[in-house]
């Protein structure tokens, strides 16, 4: 290797940056997405290639096989999982980066010279570990609510906090002991109790989160890995590494936070308090002992409604997404807007099952981007508008939130369609959404009920149209 490699290590790993951090800033628009991910995969491949390059003594060959094994693996989850599917894949990704936390640190730990271990090496590889156990647990655990592998609903302990604090004091306790060991031998017993704590915290936390704030979940680990992967650069020496970690663990954290304010709430309280504990079905609204019944709709009545509409605004739910609706509702759009109808799309922050999906699906689909609004710049617009159509939808149009203080989800904003001339609910059946709470809004006088797969029940409106 050349005397001044690590010269030019540094200019590759500081271009790698550079365009880690010009990726995220295109990533925040739809538009550059594509530009975005581009030029992150440009900065990892320049990375990867000069990590190869750093020591002499890599074997390089078993890298190879392993970095080639990992894409070809990764390549086919990536054209085989549904876009459906893809929260449950973000999350089980999230997972591998804690994992790899934990197992960078234990190998370091292991492999360092005795005479060049020192308190700071050892408190990076502590708290390397444990951030790494938490967020593999707790990846497998949102993993296994967003696949219905397990109940979405939460799992409230009684004295939960008090149990998590003690967990806490006992990793604090046997870091204290791990710093002190003399060596390995002695510190690898405080070390995998730390591992052993931090991944019942992680399995804890998850549980305890309800279904309606699962996006908030996604994003927070997402912050959780990127940290994790801040520890292991740490550990390693590695300046891209920790620069990369910290990247993703600030970003993740703003948009945690983002979430969690347009939903009128604390990241505290979304962590430690639980939501939507409710698992009640909702087939009627009684008021004053007197049931109370849903309107229905056809697809001709809805289609005679939109050809007459001057103003037209579709709100898009995870129900979309599962029926696979986006595209027969792109082709809706095309259709109303070249009859001179205007259309718009509300996207709720925490529609779907993580941030961006359904802005992601209507991408996809070839949505106009300038027709996709926010739940801040759209909720002010339903007043004049002449018909709604949710699709799929349910926590997000919720009027309970608003009124009702006994609702698990009361605060929570939400997309006021109910303001509208008329709402069309696109759903199968009354069932609760994701959260497990029943919506009044379907026993509105504006609104109707417009029952069966959303695929083929828009099909059927385009062929009134």
């Amino acid at each position: 290797m050349p005397e001044n490699f690590d010269n030019l290590l540094t200019i590759i790993y500081l271009i790698a940056a550079v365009l880690f951090i010009s990726s995220l800033g295109s990533l925040s628009k739809e538009g550059t997405a594509r530009r975005g991910n581009l030029m992150g995969m440009i900065g990892m491949a320049l990375a990867i290639g000069a990590t190869f390059l750093h020591d002499p003594n890599t074997a390089i060959a078993i890298l190879l096989v392993a970095l080639g094994l990992g894409a070809v693996l990764g390549a086919l989850a990536a054209s085989r999982v549904a876009m459906t599917m893809m929260p449950e894949l973000v999350a089980i990704l999230h997972s591998f980066v804690g994992l790899a936390a934990v197992l960078v640190g234990f190998a370091s730990y292991l492999g360092k010279p005795p005479e060049a271990i020192n308190t700071v090496f050892l408190i990076e590889v502590y708290v390397a570990v444990a951030v790494g156990a938490l967020t593999f647990t707790g990846s497998i655990v949102a993993w296994a609510k967003l696949s219905a592998k397990i109940s979405g609903a939460p799992l409230l302990l009684p004295g939960r906090h008090v149990l998590n604090a003690l967990l806490v004091l006992a990793m604090v306790g046997f870091g204290v002991l791990f710093t002190l060991a003399p060596g390995p031998g002695e510190g690898m017993m405080p070390l995998l109790v730390n591992a052993l704590i931090a991944s019942i915290i992680g399995v804890h936390l998850v549980l305890a989160i309800g279904g309606a704030d699962m996006p908030v979940v996604v994003s927070l680990l997402n912050s959780y890995s990127g940290w994790a992967a801040a520890a292991a650069g740490f550990m390693l020496s590695n300046d891209l590494l920790i620069v990369t970690g910290a990247l993703v663990g600030s970003s993740g954290a703003i948009l945690s936070y983002i979430m969690c304010r347009a939903m009128n709430r604390s990241i505290w309280n979304v962590v430690f308090a639980g939501f939507g504990t409710s698992d009640s079905k909702v087939v009627a609204v009684v008021s004053d002992g007197i049931e109370r019944e849903v309107r229905t709709a056809t697809a001709a009545e809805v289609a005679v409604n939109l050809k007459k509409a001057r103003r037209v605004i579709i709100v898009p739910g995870y129900g979309m997404a599962v029926a696979k609706a986006q595209h027969s509702v792109s082709q809706m759009t095309r259709t109303l807007r070249a009859q001179g109808v205007e259309v718009h799309f509300g996207i709720h922050p925490v529609a779907g099952r993580m941030p961006g999906h359904m802005n992601v699906l209507l991408a996809e689909a070839d949505i106009p981007y300038e027709v996709v609004l926010e739940m801040d710049e759209i909720n002010r617009d339903f007043r004049s508008t002449d018909v709604v159509l949710v699709i799929g939808a349910n926590d997000i149009v919720n009027p309970d939130a608003l009124t009702d203080r006994s609702s698990p989800i009361y605060g929570m904003p939400q997309l006021t369609v109910w303001d509208a001339a008329q709402v069309y609910v696109l759903k199968r059946s009354l069932s609760s959404g994701y959260a497990g709470v029943g919506n009044s809004l379907f026993f509105k006088e504006n609104t109707s009920m417009f029952f069966g797969d959303a695929n083929t029940s828009i099909d059927d409106v385009l062929k009134n149209l």
